[in-house]
């Protein structure tokens, strides 16, 4: 499924606007009427609580609770850079990426369109995976090694991989590993990884493509997780919207975050379905097994609740990546997820 044509045409406007656009943080933007959405989310299985949302027409349900009948629009697009400016231009009400490049919209925007995020929607670990039987930890890489990333430098994965180079190298030098990172989708880098003999020996992987291909060459081997960077399970990717989407639609915003939870509820009570809905709505070619050992896999939960999140903005801040000190998670976050016990 992609971007829908009404979309395309907008972003095909804002793509003419690009230089305006990127000196004006201090836009309004349009905003939907009450009773209106647009959400866009990325493609994978990280998603899966929107795909179950979408399936089961949850927003529209909670609507009608409070009498009120909610028009949505789902789109997906590749990438948060695409997602922020359609964000900030005011042709999508909510967008989803990882928690680095929501961060990085909470800092910029903050007394401007002040962006917070939503709700987390779930835990799931990046591998780093490698080809290279030398490559054992991150010390083992070298400038023979080539990193895929899907956005080198700014994506979730570069951003996680920043805070452990710092750990280990110092902070003046978190971009060491940047120099060998390239910009390259999933699926072609599971490609390349699987197969040998690319430069592409190295690959910060998300589910499904480090099952598969774990399964695929025994010469590949994780080195590392987020999991462990983060000290334990961390938030993936998140909702954010801005704050005039919030405030000037109570009504619908409610009507989203209990869809939220209510399919994040619907995934740990009936794990088999929820594959069957993945594949369904997203016309998946990955086989049933597969995605129901990713939703079973206990690393994985996809809930609303932020999990050390906080990490994220406390590590981004000392390295510079972003200004704004948070106090703690409920800084970058709305008020309606104030009460999961959230980090």
């Amino acid at each position: 499924m992609f971007a829908s044509k009404r979309l395309s045409r907008r972003l095909t406007v804002m793509a003419a606007a690009a230089g305006l656009l990127a000196g004006s943080l201090g836009l309004a933007g349009t905003v939907h009427a009450e009773g209106k959405i647009s959400i866009a989310q990325q493609f994978g299985i990280g998603y899966l609580i929107l795909d179950v949302v979408q399936d089961q027409k949850l927003i529209e349900k909670h609507g009608k609770a409070q009498g009120l009948d909610i028009q949505v629009e789902w789109s997906q697009i590749s990438g948060a850079t695409a997602m922020n400016e359609a964000l900030l231009a005011g042709a999508l009400d909510v967008v989803s990426a990882g928690v680095p490049p929501m961060l990085t919209m909470w800092d910029r925007t903050r007394g401007k369109q002040n962006v917070k995020a939503v709700a987390a929607l779930g835990a799931l670990p990046n591998y780093l995976l490698s080809n290279n039987p030398a490559v054992k930890t991150l010390r083992d890489l070298s400038e023979k090694d080539r990193i895929a990333v899907p956005a080198a430098g700014v994506s979730f994965q570069s951003r996680t991989l920043q805070i452990e180079t710092a750990r280990l190298f110092g902070k003046d030098d978190f971009k060491r590993y940047d120099t060998l990172s390239v910009s390259l989708p999933h699926p072609e880098a599971t490609t390349a990884l699987i197969s040998g003999g690319s430069e592409i020996n190295t690959h910060f992987s998300s589910a499904p493509f480090y099952y598969q291909a774990l399964a695929a060459n025994k010469n590949v081997h994780k080195v590392i997780s987020s999991y462990d960077i983060m000290g334990g399970p961390a938030t993936f990717n998140v909702l954010y919207t801005t704050q005039k989407f919030h405030d000037a639609n109570p009504k619908t915003y409610k009507a989203f975050y209990s869809a939220l939870a209510e399919a994040a509820q619907f995934i740990k009570a009936d794990k088999a379905k929820a594959a069957d809905t993945f594949i369904r709505v997203q016309k998946s070619k990955l086989s049933p097994e597969l995605v129901r050992k990713i939703i079973e896999d206990p690393e994985n939960d996809f809930t609303v609740t932020p999990l050390r999140t906080f990490v994220y903005a406390d590590e981004l801040q000392k390295l510079g990546v972003i200004k704004n000190k948070a106090a703690s998670w409920k800084d970058y976050f709305f008020d309606e997820a104030h009460s999961q016990p959230g980090s």
